[in-house]
Order: structure tokens, then C-alpha cells, then sequence
């Protein structure tokens, strides 16, 4: 808690004075930028010796310290991006492709696609150095009533249902062997996708060091699995058997129809979603400006080659309507070519939905972090546990906003609202970078992509955009007047400053409680 004065009980006047002193600064904690940084003034506190970041902190202010190293980052993007799909459905690609040989090529264009974006976020990331991803950008470049529906429809709809989801998938892997004759009961799914995110939010919570090696050894164990998968792939050719991949086999079929194809790369490209998770945590990364392009140019390349190679070993066993129709491809190959040790792709499926759950965790806090920062959300969530150095609230209030939707049946309809939301705000993003560019020389860019980059990505983003809308027309509409709904709570938590005494003390007297019963501090400055 704030050192507030001590204040004598006979001067009514000094007492109001101060008490209107303590609520601003309480309140204005996270109600704006507070020079280029958008951080806080609050008093020095010294890490305790048991703090598990303790020895990778710099100075002795209460903040979120540099402890993301190079390996770190890889396994954040790395770990991210590969989640259930390549394992359960990687359908969505072959479906409207319609051949095995244009599939391989869609799944290769996306990589390339990705790889693209990403490095022109590796020049967003270090002229603008600060966490928080598109939303940061956006802020940055188009101001705040942008910015903030950017957060609006992060925080209600895209983090928390894409992390419960993939929590539910986790669960569903883990209690298969329990019912091996029929489907999982919701009701148990739902309770161990809960106890996923309640446990993945306690180790974010006790240490960045413990979040970080989760995901690394979960990145590593993902990994293995697919290596598993593609060493079977290479012995199945090596052996001649590959029907499908027969040169004229492997173009039958192909789909000429442009918006198939470009439905096509839309789902070729929703598996490679997470390719810009690391710009959420760059004030967390030792060395970003090195750091972060380096382990974009690491991460990507490999996503893509275990990505083509993965649905090319599918390939020398599974024909496409077999895979069609399949529930989860891996493990169907799994069962063609392991025998008593089919068991394995299952396990590794529910260990690499846990290590996404943590690694989507790890940076939706940091992005409702920076969003309390900047005054978009309540102060209390740019708060620190001054020991443990986390943002216990931000975590917290993103393990709540993941349960909620444990209360939902139907989270998919929710999600396919925001299908063409996601390439918005990238493309504003990279035309920002551009504009940037243009308008600010002499911002300092370790690395500076060429030119053509960002713009043949802008134009792709717009293709993607335009084929969502002609394509899903109503969904998108509900979607963007969902976006709408954000304004009238921007006007009210944001755009108006002179609210009433007594609003002001609500949520002064809230915040301060919560501080409390948390033991968290504002971030220092």
C-alpha cells in the first residue's frame, strides 16, 4: 500500500486534502501514460531474498524484470503456435484444397506468410519497446479509442475462449483412457479444464522463471511428439508406400475456386496463430532488441518445416477422406503405426494443449497488464506482488474472465464473430510501422525490413479480411457490432475523467482492498 501521510484527526481540511491526494494517485496509477514508458510512481521496495526472480532483477524497484532469454522466447512462439490442431484437425486446410499436393503448398505458404508478419513485428518490437503486442502498436500509432476495443474484444471474447478451449481439449485427451468406449462426460471435461487453468495460473502467479521453464519443457515435449510423426512418415517413404504423394496422385482433385483457396490459407494460417505472442512480453525479454528478432527468425522456420513435414508423414498413411472424417488424425496415424505404444500421441496431445494454456496465459496477463497501464482498465491490473514479482492481479483477472466461459456451450459461434478481426488489427499494426517510418526517421530500428515486406503482408491481410467478410457476412457483422459495444464503455470508463466524488471513492475504497487482500503495489517507474 501507498505511504500515506499520517494524518491528524483534528484537521477535517489537511484530512480531506489528503485523502483526495491518495485516490487520484490510486487511480491514476493506470489512468494514462506517464511519459514513454506508461508506468508508475510508487515507492521503492526491495525484492525480499526468497523471491523466485530475485537474481535476474534489476535494481531494487518493484517491476516486471528482464528474465525472458533467447531459448525462452523460441519456446514462447514455438509453444504458442503449435497447439492442438496439427495433432486433432489439421483438416481445414485439405478440405478446400482438395488435393494432397496443393495442401502441402498452402501449409508452406502460410509458414512463409507468418514468417513475413513476424519479422515486420520484430521491427515493430524494438522501435516501439514496449509489451503489450498489437494492442501497444495501436495505441501508439491510432490513439486510444482504438486501441482499447483492440483490448475490448481481447478480454471478453479472443484470450479467455481460445484458452478454455484448448483446456477442454486437454482435458478430453487426459480422461479418454477412463472412457475408452464412450465419448467424455462435458461435465468432467469442464472440471479438469478448470483445475488446467486454475494450476497454470497458480506457477504464472508464484514466478515468471517457473511459467517460463513450463512452457519450455511443454515446447520441447510438443516437439518430440511431431518428430515422432515425421521419423514414421520418412520410414513410410523410404519404403515406397506413399499413394497419395504419387506425382499423379498428388495434385488430383485440386480445387480451382479462389475463395476455397483462400478459405484454405485462412485455415492454414489460424495454425500458425501466435506467431506475435512475444511481442506481448518485450519489457520482459534480457536484451530485446537482440532477442526478439532472433527468436522470431529461430521459431518460425521451424514451425513451418514441423508443420510441412507433419502433414506430409499424414499423407504416406492417411488418404484425404480419410482424414476428413477423422476425429484426431495423430492419433489415427498413431494407431496404423505404434501398436501397444499408440498411447503416446494421445498424452503428447494433452501436453501440448497444456503448454499452450500457459503460454497464452503468460501473455494475456501482460497485455491487461499494459492495458490497466495506459488507463484502459482498472489500475489495480498494473499492480505487482512486490515479493514475487508477477502481475498477480492481471493473472487473476485473466483466470477468472477463462472459467466464465466454462459456463458456455456453444464458445465455438462465439469465436467464428471474429474471424476477420484478428488480420484487422495486424494489418493496422504494420501500416503504423509504415507510418512510422514516414513520420518518425529518427526512431532508433535495430532491425528495418524491406519495404516490400510489410506491404505484399498489408495486401495479403486485406485479401483475408475481404474473403471472411464475402464469405461469413452475418457472422462478421455481429462481430463488429460486438466491436461497437466497447464505445459506450470506453466513454464511460475512459473518456470521462470528471466522474462523481462518490464514483471516485468506490472505486478508490475497491481498489485499496483489493491491494490489500492481494499485498500488491503499482509497478515503479
Amino acid at each position: 500500500m501507498y505511504n500515506l501521510k499520517k494524518r491528524n484527526s483534528n484537521l477535517s481540511a489537511d484530512r480531506a486534502e489528503e485523502d483526495s491526494q491518495a485516490m487520484e494517485k490510486m487511480l491514476g496509477s493506470g489512468g494514462g501514460r506517464n511519459g514513454d514508458t506508461g508506468v508508475h510512481d510508487s515507492p521503492n521496495r526491495e525484492c525480499s531474498p526468497g523471491s523466485p526472480d530475485k537474481d535476474a532483477s534489476e535494481g531494487d524497484g518493484v517491476a516486471l524484470k528482464r528474465t525472458i532469454t533467447l531459448v525462452n522466447g523460441v519456446a514462447i512462439i514455438v509453444g504458442t503456435i503449435i497447439g492442438s490442431g496439427i495433432f486433432i484437425t489439421p483438416t481445414g486446410v485439405i478440405k478446400e484444397a482438395g488435393s494432397v499436393g496443393l495442401a502441402l503448398i498452402i501449409w508452406a505458404v502460410c509458414g512463409v506468410f507468418s514468417t513475413v508478419g513476424a519479422l515486420c513485428y520484430a521491427e515493430l518490437g524494438t522501435t516501439i519497446s514496449k509489451s503489450g503486442g498489437d494492442y501497444a502498436y495501436i495505441l501508439e500509432v491510432y490513439g486510444s479509442l482504438p486501441a482499447f476495443l483492440k483490448l475490448w474484444i481481447e478480454l471478453l471474447i479472443i484470450r479467455p475462449s481460445s484458452q478454455y478451449i484448448v483446456a477442454f481439449v486437454f482435458a478430453t485427451y487426459l480422461l479418454k483412457p477412463i472412457f475408452p468406449d464412450c465419448p467424455v462426460p462435458d461435465s468432467g471435461a469442464k472440471l479438469v479444464a478448470c483445475l488446467c487453468i486454475l494450476v497454470l495460473t497458480a506457477v504464472n502467479c508464484y514466478s515468471v522463471k517457473a511459467a517460463t521453464r513450463v512452457q519450455d519443457a511443454f515446447a520441447a515435449a510438443k516437439l518430440f511428439a511431431l518428430g515422432i510423426i515425421i521419423i514414421i512418415g520418412f520410414v513410410q517413404i523410404g519404403k515406397g508406400d506413399t499413394e497419395y504423394l504419387l506425382p499423379e496422385n498428388a495434385f488430383k482433385d485440386t480445387s480451382t475456386d479462389i475463395g476455397k483457396i483462400g478459405l484454405a490459407l485462412y485455415s492454414g494460417l489460424f495454425a500458425y496463430g501466435g506467431w506475435n505472442y512475444l511481442n506481448f512480453v518485450t519489457e520482459e525479454m534480457i536484451e530485446p532488441f537482440k532477442n526478439l528478432p532472433r527468436a522470431i527468425i529461430i521459431s518460425l522456420p521451424i514451425v513451418t518445416l514441423v508443420y510441412v513435414l507433419t502433414n506430409l508423414a499424414y499423407f504416406t498413411t492417411l488418404s484425404p477422406q480419410q482424414m476428413l472424417t477423422s476425429e484426431a488424425v495423430a492419433v489415427d496415424f498413431g494407431n496404423y503405426h505404434l501398436g501397444v505404444m499408440a498411447w503416446i500421441i494421445p498424452v503428447f496431445v494433452g501436453l501440448s494443449c497444456f503448454g499452450s494454456v500457459n503460454g497464452s496465459l503468460f501473455t494475456s496477463s501482460r497485455l491487461f497488464f499494459v492495458g490497466s497501464r495506459e488507463g484502459h482498465l482498472p489500475s489495480l491490473l498494473s499492480m505487482i506482488h512486490p515479493t514475487l514479482l508477477t502481475p498477480l492481479p492481471s493473472l487473476i483477472f485473466t483466470c477468472i474472465m477463462t472459467l466464465l466461459y466454462a459456463f458456455s456451450n456453444d464458445i465455438f459461434s462465439v469465436i467464428n464473430f471474429f474471424s476477420f478481426f484478428n488480420w484487422l488489427c495486424i494489418a493496422m499494426a504494420i501500416i503504423g510501422m509504415m507510418w512510422l517510418r514516414y513520420k518518425k526517421p529518427e526512431l532508433e530500428r535495430p532491425i528495418k525490413v524491406n519495404i516490400l515486406l510489410p506491404i505484399s503482408f498489408v495486401l495479403a491481410c486485406v485479401f483475408l479480411i475481404i474473403v471472411s467478410i464475402c464469405m461469413t457476412p452475418v457472422e462478421c457483422a455481429i462481430g463488429f457490432a460486438i466491436i461497437l459495444s466497447g464505445v459506450p464503455v470506453y466513454y464511460f470508463g475512459v473518456w470521462w475523467t470528471n466522474k462523481p466524488k462518490w464514483v471516485l471513492q468506490v472505486i478508490f475504497s475497491s481498489t485499496a482492498l483489493c491491494q490489500k487482500v492481494l499485498e500488491v503495489v503499482p509497478q515503479q517507474s
